[in-house]
């Protein structure tokens, strides 16, 4: 059995084993706790990102026999995963 409680800011929500708090500001909370999360917008970064990119950066890695052997799952893998790694400012970022 559940019951639910409100006043003019908030309401509640109870059963027999837990107690809901829904905020009206649920939004504008979890937009808060992301930002403190992540202060480093990574929608915005990634939109900046896409904007400053160059046509052919990085093709070379696509047409390697080891890239079209993953890509292609050729060697096995269900679900293959392409890991990055290098130095700051080398440009993985920019890899299309």
């Amino acid at each position: 059995m559940s019951s639910v409680f409100s006043n003019a800011n908030n309401s509640f929500s109870v059963n027999a084993s837990n107690v809901f708090y829904q905020s009206p500001d649920r939004d504008a909370e979890r937009s808060l706790i992301l930002q403190w999360l992540s202060p480093l917008e990574p929608q915005r970064r990634h939109q900046y990102v896409k904007i400053d990119r160059l046509d052919g950066v990085g093709n070379w890695v696509l047409e390697t026999t080891e890239f079209r052997k993953w890509s292609e799952e050729e060697d096995g893998c269900d679900e293959p995963v392409l890991f990055c790694y290098g130095n700051p400012g080398v440009g993985k970022t920019y890899l299309r």
